[in-house]
């Protein structure tokens, strides 16, 4: 799942996606394919990174951060390599009419939202054909309908990381990284958090400077809640005058605060009496009166950044994974219990599994809080919560053996769940739905599942971070003739 303000690691390879489908010429008149000789650049396609790509006379490719298909730019090379060059931008010669001014004033020089040049409606089709793209690559076919899983494009995130650096003349700057950089870009407006966490950035500036020892704040966690908003400060030696300052900023802005405490194995310390922190999530539509299930975290375990679109992928599963009553189910990678309460709430009997101790202890409390009939008649959802190795194909392997599932959830970080996957093909579980953050690796771990014999029955895009080339997506697995068995036909039939 992306970080805000993280640093992406740069690639060396990019394929490219069908963005526009336009064919347009190697390179305008003019172009010799030199660093110096760089004029009159025409755009082929945006490459799945989200760059632009072109080719010299020679054929070699060009990566042009900030350019747009069909679009004739100037650039300048700043990187030459092998076998392509990477380039910025200099002055757009002829734009594209899906060319959008960034609505942020940080754009140029905010490693965070590398789209913003590209309307909102360009951006999703992108993440589509690169989704579509890299599963042809391996092989795997998908429906001709992939859904689209999408919010609003901007006060949509509810967490994010802000770094802190005091420079040697003692200035403060708090913000995210440039492009390419460690460096810090100071931030004091940031479109795309939700307002409660974007309105606390220019006094968080000031509150920093205000410091005594600012240099032992290592960075800030901002995280939102159905509480309200959590400030975590990384305070890298205890500091009694500036706790209390810490305090008193939190009285002032109405948060929950807590300081990460020690240079090593930090300790999670509240300054402000310890809140119940919890978010929401769709359940099955007959299984609670509210429509929702109340999940709590605590600071550190995983989050979707993006609420809305986050609900989208849970109502979409419930959605996919029909008849799930009595359906043994496992949820791998379970965090916190995102997907395994609302299909338990279907009906499904879940083992939840995580490999994180304390994420399996939260999901055990939020299983527990659910045990309880969601309202008068409704079912009871059943969730066994367990710890275990998911990058080990033997500790998956018991669990399905143990387990016996007709359905498999996973919802793994971004270099994917290949040991998994392979399990999983051996297993010939009957459905599988996989959430992934990184196409990739899901394409990777696609391939597997279809050499095994699955199908993908059903796909979609979530665009969870929007104004960045990052997608999420889901994809549903199913051998051939589960859906007639599950309908009551006989295999053959």
């Amino acid at each position: 799942m992306a970080m805000l303000g993280k640093r992406r690691p740069r690639r060396e390879r990019s394929g490219v996606s069908g963005l526009q489908g336009r064919q347009a010429p190697q390179s305008a008149p003019g172009r010799q394919g030199g660093a110096d000789d760089t004029a009159g650049v025409i755009i082929e396609r945006l490459a799945h990174d989200g760059r632009g790509l072109a080719h010299d006379a020679a054929g070699k490719a060009l990566f042009v951060e900030g350019a747009l298909p069909g679009e004739r730019v100037e650039v300048a090379v700043h990187r030459t390599r092998k076998r392509f060059d990477e380039a910025h931008l200099r002055e757009v010669l002829e734009a594209s009419p899906e060319r959008a001014e960034p609505p942020c004033p940080h754009y140029a020089r905010c490693g965070g939202c590398d789209l913003q040049h590209l309307e909102v409606a360009a951006q999703r089709r992108h993440k589509q054909a690169v989704l579509r793209d890299l599963l042809a690559r391996q092989g795997v076919e998908v429906p001709d309908e992939m859904a689209l899983l999408a919010g609003a494009s901007d006060g949509y995130r509810r967490r994010a990381r802000l770094g802190v650096k005091v420079d040697a003349e003692g200035g403060v700057h708090l913000g995210f990284r440039a492009r390419h950089s460690h460096r810090l870009v100071d931030i004091e407006q940031c479109t795309i958090l939700v307002p409660e966490l974007g309105a606390l950035l220019a006094p968080l500036h000031q509150q920093v400077a205000s410091l005594s020892a600012p240099r032992q704040v290592g960075h800030l966690e901002l995280l939102d809640s159905d509480q309200g908003p959590v400030l975590v400060v990384r305070q890298l030696k205890p500091h009694g005058e500036d706790r209390g300052r810490w305090e008193a900023f939190a009285t002032g802005h109405a948060l929950h605060l807590a300081w990460l405490v020690g240079r090593e194995s930090p300790r999670l310390e509240w300054l402000t009496p310890a809140p119940a922190l919890s978010c929401r999530v769709p359940s099955a539509a007959d299984a609670s009166a509210t429509g929702e299930l109340t999940l709590g975290f605590a600071p550190g375990d995983f989050l979707q950044a993006n609420a809305e679109v986050n609900r989208q992928m849970v109502t979409t599963a419930l959605q996919w994974l029909t008849d799930l009553e009595g359906t043994p189910l496992l949820d791998l990678f379970a965090g916190v219990g995102n997907f395994s309460l609302p299909l338990a709430s279907a009906g499904a009997s879940v083992t939840a599994v995580e490999g994180s101790p304390a994420m399996v202890e939260r999901l055990a409390d939020n299983a527990a809080r659910h045990g309880a009939r969601l309202d008068a008649g409704a079912r009871v959802p059943r969730v066994e919560s367990r710890q275990a190795d998911l990058a080990q194909a033997g500790a998956v392997a018991r669990l399905l053996d143990e387990v016996g599932p007709e359905v498999v959830v996973l919802d793994p970080p971004r270099e994917g769940a290949e040991p998994a996957v392979l399990a999983l093909a051996a297993a010939r579980v009957p459905r599988v739905l996989y959430v992934a953050c990184d196409p990739a690796t899901l394409a990777r771990d696609a391939a597997r599942l279809v050499h095994g014999g699955y199908r993908v029955t059903r796909a979609a895009v979530a665009d969870m971070f929007v104004h960045t080339s990052h997608l999420e997506s889901m994809l549903l697995f199913e051998l051939p003739g589960e859906g007639q068995r599950r309908q009551g036909a006989s295999p053959d039939g």
